[in-house]
């Protein structure tokens, strides 16, 4: 061959080469989704609220003093961890979507440069093949990939659903412990008052050489138990004031108003039982493990239809050196001969064995928290009502200390035995009552009552995902 027949014949290949290389090219880029990358950057400077108005406060009143309702709305609506949690919707829905998508089919082309032609004519035809092909295994078990996805991505709202209660029941007992501590505080003291006064006349009896150091020593060491009762209870209403901010996303300097008549929970121990009987179609983490058991057992499902072997089908086209063209169906199939896909069988099947009884251990937790709850819930009240008969009774002996020892007839010990008494049973009767309230708030979180409502998704549910 000379060597100008054997340039052309080099600038012909590359012609066509480059001109398969560019329709290859234009095909490609048709078909790839237009997707374009934008940063995101992170955010390295906290940005806590420094006032009220500055939260998301729809249908809150924050110019007057706030309810047990109002903080559970704030919260909700400006909890930072909750904000955070809410984004695992996005990616379940976009889980969702991908699954929900056919495999691309695959198309594989070949062509063969003819280089030692011996045609007598002269003429070259170079080898030419083509041949498209679409899984068949995962186009049928598309169906369950999208169930599965379906139920994670429900299972994911009913997760940010269960957290929002335990939000609510949070708020809902910070707010009970602080307007309590308040209460308690207060009496505590007017105690401390009571204690200090005598100390005091005990002091300068005791300068004045009309009493004995033996006599005074008690009244220190009462007036300084009870400022430390006051100072550890100051540490505990801040501590608690502090959380409460942390929750709505406030800075700790924020003086939350609170309402001092709290909206008691009025808990039916009936009512509750009664509760009981569809609680795992109610509370939002028992749902959360139904639909987690819904979808691993799609995942085991497609398992089971993974142990048939894989199959990829489409046309097939060719053209040989002698311009012979032929055309016709490609099947390609794996051969089960060691990988039977029994391994992710075995797999998926114990895990859907562990998430039920998983779920089993749950229910069976969550009917004895209730159960218990309402067991304390009673033998608090018990104790309450007790404390509360005898209130008034030593009410009554410390006014009748104040008037009969300025009549002369008691001398100050005994009064102030009886008003301590008084004081005393104040602060049983304040601390029941916060202990009986914290038990309605457990009650309350653990049957759902007044918090927002859930119930195990319907079909409609799935359809909407699938949109």
């Amino acid at each position: 061959m000379g060597l100008v027949k054997a340039a052309a014949i080099g600038r012909t290949l590359r012609s066509r080469a480059l001109r398969w290389c560019c329709v290859g090219g234009a095909v490609s880029f048709a078909l790839t989704a237009c997707a374009s990358y934008q940063s995101l950057p992170l955010e390295t400077h906290v940005h806590l609220k420094h006032k009220l108005s500055e939260l998301a406060h729809s249908g809150v009143r924050i110019d007057q003093p706030l309810s047990v309702y109002d903080v559970a709305v704030l919260a909700v609506e400006n909890n930072p961890d909750l904000l955070a949690v809410r984004t695992q919707r996005g990616v379940a829905r976009a889980q969702v979507l991908e699954a929900g998508l056919l495999p691309n089919p695959s198309i594989s082309a070949s062509y063969m440069f003819l280089l030692n032609p011996t045609s007598a004519a002269g003429v070259i035809f170079d080898m030419v093949s083509a041949t498209v092909t679409q899984d068949i295994q995962k186009t049928i078990t598309m169906k369950g990939r999208l169930r599965a996805a379906q139920s994670a991505a429900l299972q994911v709202d009913a997760t940010v659903l269960w957290e929002e209660w335990q939000l609510i029941g949070k708020a809902r007992l910070l707010v009970f412990d602080i307007v309590q501590g308040e209460k308690l505080r207060h009496v505590m003291v007017e105690y401390r008052d009571v204690l200090q006064s005598r100390f005091d006349r005990g002091r300068k009896a005791l300068s004045d050489g009309n009493t004995t150091l033996a006599t005074v020593a008690p009244d220190l060491a009462a007036v300084g138990e009870t400022r430390k009762a006051v100072f550890d209870l100051d540490r505990d209403q801040e501590t608690r004031r502090h959380d409460l901010n942390a929750l709505l996303g406030l800075a700790p300097e924020v003086v939350l108003p609170l309402k001092t008549q709290l909206q008691v929970l009025q808990i039916d121990s009936k009512a509750v039982l009664r509760a009981l009987d569809d609680l795992a179609d109610r509370r939002p983490d028992l749902i959360a493990l139904q639909l987690g058991y819904r979808s691993q057992d799609e995942k085991f499902r497609g398992a089971i239809v993974g142990q048939f072997p894989a199959l990829t089908f489409g046309p097939s086209y060719s053209r040989d050196t002698s311009d012979v063209r032929s055309f016709g169906p490609q099947l390609t199939m794996d051969l089960p001969i060691f990988d039977r896909n029994q391994g992710n069988v075995a797999i998926e099947k114990s895990t859907r064995a562990q998430l039920r009884a998983e779920f089993n251990a749950r229910l069976s937790a969550a009917h004895s928290e209730v159960l218990a709850s309402l067991a304390t819930q009673r033998l608090i009240a018990r104790q309450l009502d007790e404390e509360r008969a005898e209130l008034p009774v030593l009410k009554g002996f410390a006014g009748q200390a104040e008037d009969a020892m300025k009549a002369g007839n008691i001398d100050e010990r005994a009064y102030v035995d009886l008003v301590s008494a008084n004081y005393a049973k104040q602060q049983a009767v304040l601390t029941l009552e916060q202990l009986l309230l914290e038990q309605e708030v457990a009650i309350a979180t653990l049957i759902g009552a007044g918090m927002p409502r859930a119930s195990m998704p319907t079909e409609a549910a799935y359809e909407e995902l699938g949109q």
